[in-house]
């Protein structure tokens, strides 16, 4: 199958890290144009071990006066129409980041119409952990996102869910970043 001819990439200046240390610079690895390469399992807590692999494409862009970040997925092959987002925002007071998930099949909103719950958490010793609850299937889980490998160029982000309050963890989707060529 042929895939769509990629749009030229479009690169953000930013200041250097270096400049201000501040965890609200957290994510500016993530700014900019990427290609997704993304390993989903296909059943999540049933024991499953198939996997699918699909592509993706995204865009990481800051928002307003350094309050966050925000990101959109577009698969290529996978789920033809669907697309999300991630929405990150800072908060000064905690240095904590909330990273909230919205797609057009859900509007990443629950049955009253509120958003729902964010993950929660912040970058030690080059790794990245934020986790909350949320349900699955009707069921609560606990979730963990961790993004690992920001500053080689190919940062990984993972989720996993644990169903027993956090003794165990399954990971399910996995997404490996490289810059478009």
């Amino acid at each position: 199958m042929k895939e769509p001819p990629m749009a030229a990439p479009r690169f953000i200046t930013l200041p250097s890290p270096a400049a201000d240390p501040s965890p609200a610079r957290d994510f500016d690895f993530l700014m900019g144009p990427w290609r997704i390469r993304n390993t989903r399992l296909v059943q999540r807590l049933t024991g499953c071990n198939d996997w699918e692999v699909f592509d993706a494409t995204g865009t990481a862009l800051p928002l307003p006066g350094g309050i966050g970040n925000c990101d959109d997925f577009t698969p290529l092959g996978w789920k033809t129409g669907f697309v999300g987002m991630a929405l990150r925002v800072f908060s000064p007071a905690t240095e904590r980041w909330s990273i909230y998930w919205l797609d057009n099949a859900t509007g990443g909103l629950d049955a009253a119409g509120e958003l729902m719950p964010p993950v929660v958490g912040g970058f030690r010793n080059g790794v990245g952990i934020f986790e909350g609850h949320d349900t699955f299937e009707g069921r609560p889980v606990h979730v963990r996102f961790e993004w690992s490998q920001m500053h080689t160029g190919a940062p990984r982000w993972q989720q996993a869910f644990s169903d027993d309050g956090g003794v165990t963890w399954e990971v399910n989707w996995v997404m490996e970043f490289s810059r478009p060529v």
